[in-house]
């Protein structure tokens, strides 16, 4: 058996403001900091978990929610890789905006799918984005919005090319990301369905671990709290 741990970061600045992030890189809230806090003490209890790799995302409040459980977890000899194909969903032209503000403005159903739905897109902002940390990748990958079966065929690649692997030669993974992108990752691991995949809510800092066979079947899942 092997373990594959998932967890979101701690809370967000735009979390607490209630903002759409996305892409858009801000820094854990003191409370934030304090949910890595626990959610790392969650994690030094795990029956037998010895990850040999820790992913995560380029955003900066997934990064510190990683150095902070990984530093509770006696874990930072461990390697980790930050990819963009972990990053949050993109939003588009909603980074930034209120959420509250969204549902006055295009109406409750209509932001539900994009916020829920798994084939939605919302609106697009006018160009790629322009940030050093993607310098480097191929341009005509960067999104300017994305559904959450956009972001899912982002990120499942990484995840059978790194994260797969590994499990399969028996070795414990951690991956600390996002509420959409882990929600993505988690339909495809579980085969949730379209309808279902809109009532998955990821909280801010609670470990998921599965449990899984020597063909990545789950054979159990637990959340911490």
């Amino acid at each position: 058996m092997v373990k594959l741990v998932l967890v979101r970061h701690g809370e967000s600045i735009a979390n607490a403001t209630n903002v759409y992030t996305g892409w858009n890189d801000v820094p854990l809230t003191k409370k934030g900091e304090e949910q890595a806090e626990k959610a790392g003490r969650l994690i030094q209890k795990i029956p037998d978990f010895y990850p040999t790799h820790i992913h995560t995302s380029v955003l900066s409040r997934a990064i510190m929610t990683a150095n902070i459980v990984a530093d509770i977890c006696n874990f930072l000899y461990l390697p980790i890789t930050k990819t963009w194909r972990l990053n949050e969903r993109h939003y588009g032209s909603l980074r930034g905006l209120n959420k509250d503000v969204s549902r006055k403005v295009f109406g409750v159903k209509q932001v539900l799918m994009w916020r829920r739905g798994f084939y939605s897109i919302p609106p697009k902002q006018g160009s790629p984005m322009i940030d050093k940390r993607y310098r480097l990748c191929d341009q005509h990958l960067m999104p300017r919005a994305e559904s959450l079966y956009q972001t899912q065929l982002r990120l499942m690649p990484y995840y059978y090319d790194h994260v797969a692997p590994r499990l399969l030669n028996n070795e414990d993974q951690l991956i600390v990301a996002h509420g959409s992108s882990l929600r993505a990752l988690i339909k495809k691991l579980e085969n949730i369905n379209d309808h279902d995949i809109v009532k998955l809510e990821v909280p801010n800092a609670e470990p998921i671990i599965y449990t899984m066979d020597n063909r990545l079947n789950i054979t159990n899942k637990e959340i911490l709290k």
